[in-house]
């Protein structure tokens, strides 16, 4: 379900306006999940099994593999230059996320990571965009519909420099801080 904006504020992420506060105000069904990705107010379903199982995977092997202490949290509302979004998983130091606030800026997250599911266009595109605004280094997507995993990194401006894909089943090279090769053969 989208919510139409009749207007968008200058900075969606932590300006003033109607279409912000109607956002803030907004409450969901227990399980759903509210976005303000662009101006727009998005609401998406709880998520099936196969997208929980690969966040689950992803993390396991993250907090597992990595050579530096990386901690993944889900549902972690990050305020970008672009909107609110809510990452499938939001990675950083361990302790990073303990007293923020629902709502943060994502000082320090490292990486954030989505899985495909309704709405792949907003994954593919406008949450992109708002995370290398945010000057996140790292943003990892496992597309279902495609069978790929893209790690973008070095962002600049609204977009990353750099971009690598795999079609899952084939090894993903994770950089530092992490400093391991992703099992991308879990995700098939």
């Amino acid at each position: 379900m989208a919510v139409a904006a009749t207007e968008r504020p200058s900075n969606p992420g932590r300006g003033t306006g109607d279409v912000l506060s109607a956002f803030l105000d907004l409450t969901v069904p227990e399980g759903y999940r509210a976005e303000l990705i662009e101006g727009e107010i998005v609401v998406t379903p709880p998520p099936d099994g196969d997208h929980e199982d690969l966040v689950g995977e992803l993390t396991w092997q993250i907090s597992r593999r990595s050579v530096t202490d990386m901690y993944a949290v889900g549902t972690k509302g990050v305020i970008t230059p672009l909107g609110r979004f809510i990452p499938d998983s939001a990675i950083g130091p361990r302790r990073l996320f303990r007293g923020m606030e629902s709502w943060a800026r994502p000082d320090g997250v490292v990486m954030v990571a989505e899985v495909t599911s309704t709405r792949p266009d907003k994954d593919r595109g406008p949450k992109r965009r708002g995370y290398a605004a945010a000057k996140i280094p790292f943003y990892l997507l496992i597309d279902r519909t495609e069978g790929t995993v893209t790690l973008y990194a070095t962002p600049q401006d609204e977009d990353y420099r750099e971009i690598t894909r795999v079609p899952f089943g084939k090894p993903l090279d994770l950089p530092e801080p992490f400093s391991f090769t992703l099992d991308t053969a879990v995700f098939d």
